[in-house]
């Protein structure tokens, strides 16, 4: 209990003013590296996070001083380790404002969160001439299961539009709305655009023809409060290494009546209540879909971060990225040939863009030279990147620990790639 208790040392204290970031840059042992001899300026947040020591710590102390499975043995080890890991399940489900800790599903990430759904729910209740609806903006993760489930099923898919600026054109989601929807399943915030969609809107207007509602929350969760309730969704689906925590580790928070109707996803130990050589009884909630040892040391890992996240306070960092994202929006807009992509009413800390007179990948090339990691690619949004007639852009993304300095560094390097290309 005691080690438990040393995950708060490299925590963020919050005040009503916010929160400091030159204390919150000092608890990510990584900002102080230099890449090519010059400071690391990491704008890559959407790909992935930093992990502040916390963390680190956390699976650290796992593995030096609690490594054992859970929810099987009586010694003291394996009683160490299922108190961290169904402590971090505690904190995940208030985190997202759960109403109960069985709601909170582990899985590797985001993407199998929505496989999940798509495999369990969506192939127990979904039938021949049902319809699917997503949006134009959604990424890899949240089109292809849903793809590989019609042919599976017959089932039909219809994709809202959006326009110019990056809205989704909430006039056709009506339209497309009707008695054989079954299933919404629509981002949150979008990864190549920073759209942040009225997930609240698309919920009511879904229920209202007895449809079900999942959400990609991957680039929502580290960067704004969550509170599926208010969001009204049945699903939400977020990944670890997006909120500062570790690789391969994810959530799923789905309803509980919802949960309960569903079959297993995978099937193996440590979710039935008894097997015999004739039948099985699976597991009630949440273990009915954690088959098999988990990943332990991501789960408490996990639970590290959000007590970080916590500890800084989500309203305040929502707060310091909205003023990145003004700041460094107008940083781009003083470089000559640039566009930037999406620019719709509701945004978070995205900064997608292209340039006359360079390639994104040269673009990232050089901005490394400079120190500066961002994003160049279709960033597994390829019909995103069809909708606005382009083969990629280059992506800055933000997190908390950036800084408006690391933005004005952003902007320097982009003059350089005009003189070069000039």
């Amino acid at each position: 209990m005691a080690a438990l208790a040393a995950t708060a040392k490299h925590m963020v204290p919050c005040t009503c003013r916010g929160f400091d970031i030159d204390r919150i840059r000092e608890d990510f042992p990584i900002l102080g590296a230099k890449v090519r001899g010059k400071p690391l300026v990491y704008l890559d947040n959407a790909a992935t996070t930093q992990k502040p020591q916390s963390v680190i710590d956390a699976v650290s102390r796992y593995y030096a001083a609690q490594n054992a499975n859970v929810h099987r043995g009586v010694h003291q080890l394996s009683q160490n380790a299922t108190f961290a890991f169904d402590e971090a399940r505690r904190k995940i489900g208030a985190f997202i404002n759960a109403t109960v800790e069985c709601e909170v599903i582990f899985t590797r990430g985001a993407t199998e969160s929505i496989n999940l759904v798509a495999q369990s729910y969506g192939r127990t209740f979904l039938h021949a001439g049902d319809e699917i609806i997503i949006s134009n903006m959604e990424h890899h993760s949240n089109i292809v299961p849903w793809q590989i489930l019609c042919q599976q099923t017959g089932a039909v898919l219809r994709v809202i539009p959006i326009d110019d600026d990056g809205n989704l054109i909430m006039e056709e989601f009506d339209r497309l709305l009707n008695e054989k929807t079954k299933m919404v399943a629509v981002v949150h915030v979008s990864n190549a655009l920073g759209t942040v969609n009225p997930i609240r809107e698309i919920s009511e207007k879904a229920h209202s023809v007895g449809a079900r509602v999942l959400v990609d929350g991957a680039q929502s969760t580290p960067h704004m409060p969550i509170n599926v309730q208010e969001l009204g969704c049945d699903f939400f689906a977020c990944s670890g290494h997006k909120m500062y925590g570790p690789t391969g580790i994810g959530v799923l928070y789905g309803r509980a009546e919802a949960l309960d109707q569903m079959p297993p996803y995978q099937s193996g130990g440590d979710m039935i209540l008894s097997v015999t050589l004739e039948k099985t009884v699976y597991g009630r909630l949440p273990s009915k879909f954690e088959a098999g040892t988990p990943h332990i040391e991501g789960v408490i890992g996990l639970g590290a971060a959000v007590d970080y996240l916590n500890a800084a306070g989500m309203d305040a960092v929502q707060q310091h990225e909205h003023e990145l994202l003004a700041y460094g929006t107008e940083v781009l807009q003083r470089v000559p040939g640039l566009r930037i992509m999406g620019n719709a009413r509701e945004k978070a800390g995205v900064l997608a863009f292209t340039m006359d007179n360079a390639h994104p990948h040269d673009i990232g090339q050089i901005l490394d030279d400079e120190g500066i990691a961002v994003r160049a690619g279709h960033h597994c949004a390829q019909p995103v990147m069809q909708r606005y007639g382009v083969p990629a852009t280059t992506r800055a993304s933000l997190g908390l620990y950036n800084t408006k300095e690391e933005l004005d560094a952003l902007g320097a390097a982009l003059q350089k790639v005009n003189e070069v290309f000039s």
